[in-house]
């Protein structure tokens, strides 16, 4: 099984942290996406020897200590990933600040972008663009999330919308995260082809 990173490592502020979570949701969530992560969270700041990760999760947005955050993975598997433009230490403080005004919001089971509740690729996606005016991964429909992905079970999202899958509600998912172009892979326990520790 792959390693956790030592708390040590040189991660920074605003870095992302994506993992894949053992429960029947997140697991549909992966293969909606085609991907292997389903959660993400960012570091918010050090502590002791520990980074803290600023995440929205069940049932409410919370501070996690890293090696907690990562021993919630399935199968070790983990990826951090940073913006490939350098965050000096004022961007670094807005984005903590923006992350701290979202500690406490309840969870969206619904993954609605456009409620007034979280889910974790929501708050990250508004942490960086009201901090730093900078869009981390890509809004969509269901119906588009789903039609890319036809191998995802839609009877599933039908029974967990209860009946009515909202084809037209707006949401946005770790894995576009993952793939946008303003990230760069920092260290990963998953090999990604193409790419390298940097």
């Amino acid at each position: 099984m792959p390693t956790c990173p030592s708390p040590t490592k040189d991660f920074q502020v605003g870095d992302l942290v994506f993992i894949r979570i053992a429960n029947f949701l997140y697991r549909r969530v992966a293969e909606a996406t085609n991907s292997w992560m389903s959660h993400v969270g960012m570091i918010h700041h050090r502590a002791d020897t520990d980074w803290i990760v600023a995440e929205s999760t069940v049932p409410f947005s919370r501070y996690s200590p890293l090696s907690r955050f990562l021993r919630r993975t399935e199968g070790g598997q983990w990826a951090v990933l940073r913006l490939k433009a350098a965050l000096d230490l004022s961007a670094q403080a807005r984005l903590q600040q923006e992350a701290r005004w979202r500690m406490g919001k309840w969870y969206h089971l619904g993954f609605d972008l456009d409620s007034r509740h979280q889910f974790c690729s929501k708050f990250v996606y508004e942490v960086y663009q009201s901090a730093l005016g900078v869009n981390i991964g890509s809004i969509e429909s269901f119906r588009e999330l789903l039609a890319r992905n036809p191998s995802s079970s839609v009877s599933f999202w039908r029974m967990w919308f209860l009946g009515r899958i909202p084809w037209d509600r707006r949401t946005i998912t770790p894995s576009s995260q993952y793939q946008s172009d303003l990230l760069r892979l920092v260290s990963s326990s998953v090999m990604v082809p193409g790419s390298a520790e940097t």
